[in-house]
């Protein structure tokens, strides 16, 4: 299946489950744009589609950041925007990343931008302050989609 597709497939679980999910409502091109532009990078299109689609969820305790607004704080763009800004600046975070998630354990779960498949795919990937020591960050799925759909489903059908 592809990312796109998982995505799909994830606003149905999502939509199905509406006493274990919540989500903020998808994005207007118009803040796709502005958050592409204030991170300096183009979305893949399963994150894109994930944005347009859901902006950010949380599915029975697991969360995905995205990109959404709260009233406190206006027009700022907060999920993946201010997290890999505020990233950045440690010297030590690669500039081609993009923070979805955070895995409880220090870790930060990113897009790597840095790569692209035939479908404009980048894969998932969890990066921490120690990650080049290991030799770079590691691999956890092909796509934005197929992870989320993934992690989501285990959530629900784990229990959290």
């Amino acid at each position: 299946m592809s990312g796109v597709a998982s995505v799909v497939s994830l606003v149905e679980l999502l939509r199905g489950n509406p006493e274990s999910c919540r989500w903020t409502g998808g994005l207007s091109p118009a803040d796709l744009a502005g958050a592409e532009r204030k991170l300096g990078a183009s979305f893949p299109p399963s994150y894109r589609r994930f944005l347009a689609e859901v902006g950010s969820c949380e599915v029975d305790g697991t969360d995905f950041l995205g990109v959404y607004r709260t009233p406190a704080m206006g027009d700022t763009l907060l999920g993946t925007v201010s997290g890999t800004l505020d990233a950045r600046t440690d010297p030590r975070f690669p500039a081609d990343l993009l923070i979805i998630q955070y895995d409880g354990m220090g870790g930060l779960v990113c897009l790597d931008l840095s790569r692209r498949d035939g479908a404009g795919e980048s894969p998932v990937v969890v990066w921490d302050p120690g990650s080049a020591d290991r030799g770079g960050s590691e691999r956890l799925a092909d796509d934005f989609g197929s992870y989320a759909l993934r992690q989501c489903t285990r959530a629900l059908t784990s229990g959290g």
